[in-house]
């Protein structure tokens, strides 16, 4: 076989399929829900783990230790051993979040057309807006304190979208404060869906933030069904502020994570249980 022929073979020779590379957003998503459960990880093993390069690991783990979601230490990254209840939004979305994606299925599953619902600002209540997109509705009216929600929702012609005012938390994008609280007083909702940072069946439903737990009370309080969202992770997880009591719930919807003798303990307090 000559050169000339030897090139021609190569040229039509059909390419190697190429293993698909994840989004960045999926990558650093992977990488601290691996960090949840080996406490480290380094650069080569992550280089290895996503087939990209040294560089492109290092890049994100400065990136999540600039969200505070990481500690960054010699040749990778540490998991943070005093990670807070109250850390930003766009780190909130990144943990757990196919069981947030399955919770938002199932709560959405429950609006009916006319109704009135309440969207509280959290991860897990943004992906119940997102499905709202997916419903066959002629018409619902939304009221939400979260700017991302707001967001998902303002283009939606069959959604009547009702923003409550307040003093805006950047941590969450969230407003609330007693001008936001005066607001929810004069409106009613026939389900709230709640999203919480703990859950337990002794204490309740707890928020690291004060303001914001007051808020929450108040969106109970004029709702008639409250629907906590809540991966398993949020379980005997216990935080500053109490939002309420759970003989205020009437259902929670979570994932198969959760412990069933949690489960148990919410269902002996007449609470209806979802797992998804």
């Amino acid at each position: 076989m000559t050169p000339a022929m030897r090139g021609r073979k190569k040229e039509n020779a059909p390419a190697k399929p190429r293993t698909p590379r994840l989004l960045v957003e999926e990558r650093r998503r992977r990488i601290l829900e691996m960090l949840d459960g080996q406490e480290r990880v380094t650069v080569e093993e992550l280089v290895t783990r996503f087939g990209v390069s040294a560089v492109t690991i290092r890049g994100d783990l400065d990136a999540l230790a600039d969200l505070g979601a990481v500690v960054r230490s010699h040749g990778g990254a540490l998991k943070r051993a005093d990670a807070p209840d109250d850390v930003p939004i766009t780190v909130k979305e990144t943990l757990h979040h196919a069981e947030k994606v399955r919770i938002g299925h199932a709560a959405a599953q429950m609006i009916k057309d006319g109704e009135t619902i309440m969207l509280d600002s959290g991860t897990t209540t943004a992906e119940v807006a997102r499905q709202i997109r997916f419903l066959k509705l002629r018409a619902l009216n939304v009221i939400t304190n979260a700017l991302n929600i707001a967001m998902e929702l303002a283009n939606l012609p069959h959604v009547r979208l009702i923003m409550i005012g307040g003093v805006l938390r950047q941590m969450s994008y969230s407003l609330a404060g007693p001008p936001a609280e005066q607001t929810l007083r004069s409106l009613h909702a026939d389900r709230l869906f709640l999203g919480v940072d703990g859950l337990d069946p002794e204490i309740g439903l707890m928020t690291p933030d004060v303001v914001e737990a007051q808020l929450n009370a108040v969106m109970i309080q004029v709702s008639r069904e409250v629907v906590v969202v809540a991966d398993a992770s949020k379980f005997e997880r216990r935080s500053l502020s109490v939002i309420a009591k759970l003989d205020l719930v009437h259902k929670v919807i979570t994932d198969s994570g959760a412990r069933p003798e949690v489960l148990q303990a919410l269902r002996a307090k007449n609470v209806e249980v979802v797992v998804v």
